[in-house]
C-alpha cells in the first residue's frame, strides 16, 4: 500500500502499518508540525497549542483511513471529517494541502484578508473543508446529520468529528451525544483531543468533565482510550469503532498540548499566541532533529 494515500475502498479493515510506515508517519507530522508552526508565525496569531495536539490524529485519519479524493473533493460517498474545534485549523489546513486539496502556497496566507485560510474553518472558501467551525459546541450536531443522511442514502461513507476537552463544557454536545445514542449511528466516530488545557487553564480547575469513560459510556457511546499520538493505537481504535454495530464511538485520545516543540508542550500561553523570531526560529530547530 502507499502510505500516503487514503483506504480509498473504505475497508471495514484497515490495512496492517509496518515498523518503517510508522516511521514514514512521523517524517510526515513532523513536516507538518513545521507547516503549522511557519503559517502561524507568518501570521503572527492563531493557536499552536490545540493545533500541535490533534495532529497526528489528522495524520492518520487523512493518509491511512479515510475514503477521500482531493481531485474529486465533493464526491458524494467520500468520508467527512468536522474538526469541531475549529480554532486548530492550521493543523488540517497543512494536512489539506500535502495531501492536494490546494497549493501549498496558500499556507503563508493563514489569516489575511481574502485569504481562503481563515483563523477558523470556512466551508464556503476552503476546498476539502466540510464543516465552517469556530463556535464550539457544534461539531457533533451536524456530523449527527450527515451520519443520517448516509444511511437514508445507503451510503457506506462515515463520518468523524474532533472535539476539544474544553469543548465539551459546551451542554449542545452532550445533546448531540444523545441523539447519535438514540440514532445507532455506528457509521460516527468522535475523536477527543484530551490535552487537559484550555484557554483559561487546566480543564480540572475549570471544569472538570470526569468521569469522562463512565460518562460517555453512560449515554450510549463505544468509548475507547488510546494515546492520541501512538499511530499504532489510533488505527486499531479506529478498526474497532469501525467494527461497532448499533452505537457510535467515542476514542479519547490522550495528547500533549504543543506536542512536538519542547517549550510549548503543556504550555497554558501556547494556546493562542504566535510564536517571536527566536521562538520560531528555536521550534524549527527541534523540528528539524
Amino acid at each position: 500500500m502507499d502510505l500516503f494515500k487514503s483506504n480509498s475502498k473504505g475497508d471495514e479493515n484497515l490495512p496492517a502499518i509496518s515498523t518503517a510506515a510508522i516511521e514514514e508517519l512521523r517524517q510526515k507530522a513532523r513536516k507538518l508540525r513545521r507547516d503549522v508552526i511557519t503559517m502561524i508565525y507568518k501570521a503572527a496569531s492563531g493557536h499552536p497549542g490545540g493545533a500541535l495536539s490533534v495532529l497526528d490524529i489528522l495524520v492518520v485519519l487523512y493518509y491511512m483511513v479515510m475514503k477521500i479524493d482531493p481531485a474529486n473533493y465533493q464526491d458524494p460517498d467520500r468520508d467527512r471529517l468536522i474538526l469541531s474545534k475549529g480554532h486548530a485549523c492550521p493543523a488540517l489546513y497543512a494536512v489539506l494541502a500535502d495531501r492536494g486539496f490546494f497549493p501549498a502556497g496558500f499556507l503563508e496566507s493563514l489569516r489575511k484578508i481574502g485569504s481562503p485560510l481563515q483563523g477558523h474553518p470556512d466551508m464556503c472558501k476552503t476546498p476539502g473543508v466540510e464543516m465552517s467551525t469556530g463556535s464550539l459546541g457544534q461539531g457533533l450536531s451536524v456530523a449527527n446529520g450527515m451520519a443520517l443522511a448516509a444511511r437514508l442514502e445507503n451510503s457506506r461513507r462515515r463520518i468523524y468529528v474532533i472535539l476539544g476537552d474544553g469543548e465539551i463544557q459546551e451542554g449542545q454536545v452532550w445533546e448531540a451525544a444523545m441523539s447519535a445514542a438514540h440514532y445507532r449511528l455506528d457509521n460516527l466516530t468522535a475523536f477527543l483531543d484530551y490535552n487537559g488545557l484550555q484557554i483559561d487553564g487546566w480543564i480540572r480547575d475549570v471544569k472538570s468533565p470526569e468521569p469522562l469513560v463512565e460518562k460517555w459510556r453512560a449515554f450510549g457511546w463505544n468509548v475507547l482510550e488510546v494515546d492520541g499520538h501512538d499511530y499504532t493505537s489510533l488505527l486499531e481504535a479506529i478498526e474497532r469503532a469501525h467494527a461497532q454495530k448499533g452505537a457510535p464511538t467515542m476514542i479519547i485520545a490522550h495528547t500533549v498540548k504543543g506536542k512536538g516543540i519542547s517549550f510549548m508542550e503543556n504550555q497554558i500561553d501556547w494556546h493562542g499566541r504566535a510564536p517571536n523570531k527566536d521562538e520560531y526560529a528555536r521550534a524549527l530547530k527541534e523540528l528539524e532533529k
